[in-house]
């Protein structure tokens, strides 16, 4: 079973204005995923720096770095929390 888990993205965009659109246009079609997102324009370096909180299973997230990995550009690193680390509670 792929089981839905939080983790993270860190992405560096080296051209906000020709990739910014295509990130977030991106970034938009999986946010219901998205738990929380930070961006931060570095100007000194002319790059922009967005980090996520999600919480996906392998596959979603697989998906989701796939298509921004395309984007010229664009680096991306990912990381999901381990299978069991984080079990849901009720109460």
């Amino acid at each position: 079973m792929n089981e839905r888990r939080i983790g993270f993205v860190g992405i560096i965009i080296e051209n906000r204005i020709e990739a910014g659109e295509r990130v977030n246009a991106i970034l938009a079609a999986h946010g219901e995923h998205i738990v929380a997102r930070v961006g931060i324009p570095y100007r000194e370096r002319e790059c922009c720096v967005i980090t996520l909180v999600v919480d996906m299973t392998t596959d979603e997230l697989g998906v989701l770095t796939g298509q921004l990995g395309m984007i010229s550009g664009i680096s991306v690193k990912s990381a999901l929390s381990k299978a069991d680390a984080l079990k849901k509670t009720s109460g």
